[in-house]
Formats: C-alpha cells, sequence, structure tokens
C-alpha cells in the first residue's frame, strides 16, 4: 500500500486544510463564548463547519488522494462517505457546545473531548470502510487503538483551544498543533491498515475519487471562504463583549428605572 504516491503534495495539502479549518474553527468558536441564543448557535455551526468539515473531513479526504494500492482499482461508497461528513460536522458541534456551555469545568471539557474524538475516529474508519476494493485488508488493532487515543487527546486539546486561546499570537501557536494532530490521527489510523491475502476478481462498484470528492472538496472549500468572509466582516470577540456589556447595562438600567416609576 502507497499511502504517499504523489509525494508531500497530499500530506502537505492535507495539513494545510487542516491548520485552515482549525484557524476558522478557533475563532467561530470564541465568537460563539462572546454570544448567546441564536447567535451563538450560528457561530457554533460555522464552527462545526471549518473544524469539522474543513478541518478534518477535507483534510481526511485530500490525504486519501495520495493513497493507492498498486495494481488495484479504488472506488468510494458515496452514502457512507457522505455519513461521515454528517458525523464529522454534528460531534464536533456537540463538543464544542459542551465545552462552551460548561465553561472551564474540566468534567464537561473532558466529556466533550471524548464524545468529539470518539465521533472523529468513527468518521475516519467510516471513510476508510467507505473506500472500496477487490483487495481484502485487514487492521493492526494496537495501531487502531492508538489513532483513537490521538483522536481524542487532540479533540480535548482543541476544545480547550477553543475556549481559552484568544489573539493572534495564541492561534499562531494553536493551529499548526492541532493540525499535526489531527493529520497524525488520520495516517496513524492508515497505517494500521494492511493488505490481506490475495486481490478477488471482479469490478468495483462505486464512484471514482475525481467524479465525487473534486467537487466535494471545491464546494467545502468555497463554504470555507464565505466563513472566512464572515469572520473577517463581523466586529472581534472584544467588540462583541463590549457590546454584550453594554446590552446588559441598558437592560439592567431599564429595569431599575421602572421598578423606580412603580
Amino acid at each position: 500500500m502507497d499511502h504517499f504516491t504523489y509525494g508531500p503534495l497530499t500530506p502537505g495539502l492535507a495539513f494545510l486544510m487542516s491548520c485552515t479549518g482549525a484557524c476558522l474553527g478557533l475563532l467561530c468558536s470564541a465568537r460563539a463564548q462572546a454570544t448567546a441564543g441564536a447567535v451563538r448557535a450560528r457561530w457554533l455551526v460555522l464552527a462545526s463547519l471549518s473544524l469539522g468539515g474543513t478541518g478534518i473531513w477535507v483534510m481526511h479526504f485530500i490525504a486519501m488522494l495520495g493513497f493507492s494500492i498498486p495494481g488495484q482499482e479504488i472506488r468510494y461508497d458515496i452514502p457512507l462517505t457522505l455519513a461521515s461528513l454528517a458525523i464529522s460536522v454534528i460531534v464536533v458541534g456537540i463538543g464544542l457546545a459542551l465545552a462552551i456551555r460548561g465553561g472551564s469545568r474540566m468534567s464537561t471539557l473532558l466529556a466533550g473531548g471524548i464524545i468529539t474524538g470518539t465521533g472523529v475516529g468513527s468518521m475516519h474508519y467510516l471513510g476508510m470502510y467507505a473506500m472500496k476494493s477487490t483487495q481484502p485488508v485487514s487492521y493492526d488493532p494496537k495501531l487502531v487503538v492508538l489513532s483513537m487515543v490521538i483522536a481524542i487527546v487532540a479533540a480535548t486539546a482543541a476544545l480547550w483551544a477553543a475556549l481559552h486561546v484568544h489573539g493572534f499570537k495564541a492561534l499562531s501557536a494553536a493551529v499548526p498543533i492541532m493540525g499535526l494532530a489531527v493529520c497524525g490521527m488520520h495516517y496513524t489510523g492508515m497505517f494500521a491498515m494492511h493488505r490481506e491475502g490475495a486481490a478477488a476478481q471482479g469490478h468495483v462498484h462505486g464512484s471514482d475519487m475525481t467524479q465525487f470528492f473534486a467537487p466535494m472538496i471545491i464546494a467545502i472549500s468555497l463554504v470555507t471562504m464565505i466563513i472566512l468572509v464572515i469572520v473577517a466582516i463581523y466586529p472581534n470577540v472584544e467588540q462583541m463583549e463590549d457590546d454584550r456589556d453594554f446590552e446588559h447595562r441598558i437592560t439592567r438600567l431599564t429595569a431599575n428605572t421602572a421598578r423606580s416609576t412603580v
């Protein structure tokens, strides 16, 4: 099995997309913390799409572009692949919501990290299961467990960063670490896969990589650009917190005035 068919191109692009998704996810998460209600929910959705969609799912399948089995045709089950995308976005959203609602409580952070990490690992192996070939494969249980541990640790670290990382310097340090963690989980899981026996005869059903993933990756990249524009044009976290505090003061002042009048 060849994990680097195109040399450093696919792991480099995968790392870049993982960092992009992590950066946008942290920026949107910070804005979710500074808001409440429906506005917070919208920022959480954007954070989930950024981190779960771009930072994890797109990274995974860009890296898969470099995977090949010499002499074998590889195709992909589209429904399973779309299900892996949905799992990635949903579990990241759940983890972020738990972490932000729980504040600095370690128990909530760990619960969110376990849920998110397990979900990300499940997304990864579901995506690998969606890969169809006539070549039977098996998995090294030790590497599978290691990849899941990496996923849980990386998810917990990502949620902690979403709560505490603010400012350009902190973001610049956290984003590459998150990108490396996601890529590390992916390639650990991929190296757990081994060829098992001789390849079977017959035609492989499913979609070719270029038929499905190229349009999907382009579509999610466009969504990423839209999120980037939204983050750029909206007020930063400090301004949003100032607006929130101002609204709270106005609300208290109005309530006190009403009681005095009565």
